[in-house]
């Protein structure tokens, strides 16, 4: 018996009921982390977010949460970006001062874009005890990825300094910066200012 060809169905199926919740998912994160940033965690509430996007406060308890969770969604998105630019920049080839410089340039930019500024401008007291600590455990991790860049940079006799917990430390401090400062709408792109920040860096610490 030949087959009928079959009616296309109306109704999304599994993968396209899933891609529809992430993408509202993502909406409105990338919403609640653009009101964190410009009016600070305390002074948004989840009505704000809400509006903005003309959804109802429950719709964002049903995909995201309290405002506790969504906040520690918006920094932990921020600091798997940081996560991931550092396992990358491991894999680049040549001298270790070469994998440490892609990796700023990755950090900076991160932190010029919504979550990674959310990670910047969000302090452990605007969290609940619990969300607090998980938040410290995944910045120890970035702290770390970026000390053994420096110590095997160091190692290599590319980078010249004495001590690596210090050098990351100061450049932590350095590209934490652009999340306050970096405009979206100047002349420069991203890319362009982090690329001249960590020439900058760089300068100070190649061996001469």
């Amino acid at each position: 018996m030949d087959d009928k060809p079959t009616t296309p169905s109306p109704f999304p199926d599994a993968a396209q009921r899933q891609a529809a919740r992430e993408a509202k998912r993502q909406a409105l994160l990338r919403a609640a982390v653009r009101m964190f940033n410009e009016r600070g965690f305390h002074a948004t509430s989840l009505d704000d977010v809400a509006t903005s996007l003309g959804v109802s406060k429950p719709t964002i308890y049903h995909y995201l949460g309290n405002k506790d969770q969504v906040l520690l969604e918006c920094v932990s998105i921020g600091l798997a970006q940081l996560l991931g630019a550092a396992e990358a920049a491991r894999a680049v080839p040549g001298r270790g001062i070469d994998r440490l410089r892609s990796f700023l340039i990755s950090y900076a930019c991160v932190n010029m874009d919504d979550f990674g500024r959310c990670v910047i401008r969000t302090g452990d007291e605007s969290l609940s005890p619990e969300s607090a600590r998980r938040f410290r455990d995944l910045k120890r991790g970035i702290d770390n990825a970026l000390r053994t860049l420096v110590t095997e940079a160091i190692a290599d006799g590319s980078v010249a300094a004495n001590d690596p917990k210090m050098l990351a430390m100061a450049l932590a401090g350095a590209l934490n910066w652009p999340a306050r400062w970096f405009d979206p709408q100047g002349p420069l792109s991203a890319q362009d200012a982090a690329r001249a920040l960590v020439d900058a860096l760089c300068a100070g610490f190649s061996p001469r």
